[in-house]
């Protein structure tokens, strides 16, 4: 006999979270598969399973959803959260349904069918909500919650499949196998149930299932009934747990979702840090006891939020990155480092009550291995305080480096990331056109060679003149008005243009109306240098500047 198990069902989860009332015909579609059914749609015939245009010939009139996996899981966790105020320990087996150990809680709300009947409430409740509606009220999804309350996952998962709207489906402590014998043995295949016991595959439950009726083995109290070691010989072990299931006994234990520890640590300064040094003494034992609590659970934190209360309720927060765990000592110091950087907004705000440090992003701590050579581990771990104390004085933006990214123009394949955050491009795709990778878009348009040395940001303004000193500019077919010969570049004096390549005319994003139209042109001068150039609105300008 299991433990004693409750399971809450809502079969038409993906509807409610579509925003459809139960009175419209609506079938979510997965794979052009039906997922999920209104209770309209089921009453024209539609079923889950079916193909979409089997059940649109079953009910003209259908509306057919496309399925969203994630936000029916979001649109779950608050009913989650609402079963956890009064029944701790609940484990969610998917969208639409979770389950909950039933013995402490029964004893306590006065047995199964108040338990059952109280979790309904709870979830019944939220999903009125989601609809503006009270839980209850007529016209809503009063009754979409179906409760099941046996001995084992696998008998309270099948009977609140079973239980009628509004009404909880109780089988009596000892009474799993029997409530379970006069069952069809296909139900081992039925939605989700494997989660329910702990089955390995929904494709190879059904095969067994398949293959049991082909044997003459139609109910599970008929696949009960067969010797286990008969049944590890022909079916294997998945065959071995399916029959455990069907005998009433335990596939799995409940495994309870535990709610997150609270690793934010907090003082109150009282009185208020009239001084810098006392708020920051204060940190740093802050920090202490935040390293012992994460080392303690085998943690690191990676992302730290330092947050500050003043005496006049003005709030002041600021996260911070690493790249690697942040130590006590490291964690000491940016807390003193973004107190400096705050020490002019505290002057105004008022004297610091309160600090706290919240860690916003913590993971296994795993063990960093740094090189035997070639690796200055000091060097590195000064400039990165270094760096990061310029951050907590200045602000995140003050510290960047350079990512190569996709682009057509060389200002735009670099992207400035702040110190300490990923190193991630927002356009993927390598620019730099010694780096030859086929990963990304194509890029059409961009400038082939090698890349320039400085890229000037804002762009020179210049001039580029013919032989007369004239004006060149580019034509609407994108062809130079006359060989460039003399260039200007901001207020210096003009220089003789040995060589030039283009122009590139290149027109971007026409078909919306707020493209760029231009063309780029190369330029070699007398004095050695090399210039890419670009004509927008009939004026040129000096992008980039080659070695």
């Amino acid at each position: 006999m299991g433990s004693r198990a409750l399971v809450a069902s809502c079969a038409d989860w993906a509807v409610i979270c579509a925003g459809c009332p139960p009175s419209a015909e609506v079938v979510v579609v997965a794979g052009n598969r039906v997922a999920a059914v209104s209770p309209a749609a089921r009453a024209g015939g539609a079923r889950v399973g079916m193909r979409r245009r089997e059940a649109q010939g079953r009910c003209p009139d259908l509306e057919v959803v496309p399925r969203d996996m994630a936000g029916e899981a979001r649109g779950w966790e608050p009913a989650v959260a609402a079963v956890e105020t009064f029944a701790p320990g609940v484990e969610v087996l998917g969208p639409g349904q979770l389950a909950v150990g039933a013995r402490g809680p029964s004893r306590y709300f006065g047995g199964d069918a108040a338990l059952a009947a109280k979790v309904a409430a709870a979830v019944e409740a939220v999903v009125a909500g989601m609809f503006g509606l009270r839980a209850g009220e007529v016209g809503g999804w009063s009754g979409c919650c179906r409760v099941g309350v046996a001995d084992g996952l696998f008998a309270a998962g099948l009977a609140a499949r079973l239980a009628p709207a509004g009404e909880p489906l109780v089988v009596p402590k000892g009474g799993s196998a029997s409530f379970l014998a006069s069952r069809p043995v296909r139900v081992l295949a039925g939605a989700n149930l494997g989660a329910l016991g702990g089955l390995p595959d929904a494709a190879d439950m059904a095969a067994l299932a398949d293959l049991l009726v082909r044997l003459g083995i139609k109910t599970l109290g008929d696949f009960a009934a067969l010797p286990a070691a008969s049944v590890l010989g022909r079916f294997g072990t998945e065959g071995l747990l399916a029959h455990r299931l069907a005998r009433g006994l335990e596939g799995r234990p409940l495994q309870g979702r535990l709610p997150p520890p609270d690793w934010v640590v907090a003082a109150d300064l009282d009185p208020p840090a009239d001084q810098l040094h006392a708020a920051a003494f204060v940190g740093r034992a802050l920090a202490e006891q935040l390293h012992d609590h994460l080392v303690g659970s085998g943690l690191v934190c990676t992302r730290l939020a330092i947050e500050a209360q003043t005496e006049y309720g003005i709030s002041l927060r600021r996260s911070w990155r690493h790249d690697g765990a942040l130590s006590a000592a490291a964690i000491g110091e940016r807390v003193r480092w973004q107190l400096e950087g705050w020490a002019l907004e505290a002057a105004q705000a008022g004297r610091i009550t309160r600090l706290a440090l919240v860690p916003e992003e913590v993971h296994a701590d795993d063990g960093r291995q740094l090189g035997f050579w070639g690796n200055d581990a000091g060097t590195a771990a000064r400039a990165a305080r270094a760096l990061a104390r310029v951050q907590g004085l200045l602000g995140p933006e003050a510290a960047v480096t350079a990512v190569l990214q996709g682009g057509r123009d060389y200002s735009e394949q670099v992207f400035l990331v702040p110190w300490g955050e990923p190193r991630v491009a927002l356009r993927p795709g390598a620019a730099a056109d010694q780096v030859r990778t086929t990963d990304g878009p194509p890029w059409p348009g961009r400038l082939p060679g090698v890349a320039p040395v400085t890229v000037h940001h804002p762009p020179l303004p210049a001039q580029l003149m013919d032989q007369a000193r004239h004006p060149s500019s580019v034509g609407r077919r994108g062809g130079a008005s006359a060989p460039p010969a003399w260039l200007v570049v901001g207020r210096g004096k003009p220089l003789v243009v040995e060589a030039w390549a283009g122009p590139w005319p290149l027109e971007e994003r026409w078909w919306d109306g707020g493209g760029r139209r231009r063309a780029r042109l190369q330029a070699c001068t007398a004095d050695g240098a090399a210039y890419l150039l670009a004509c927008e609105m009939r004026c040129w300008w000096v992008e980039a500047t080659y070695d």
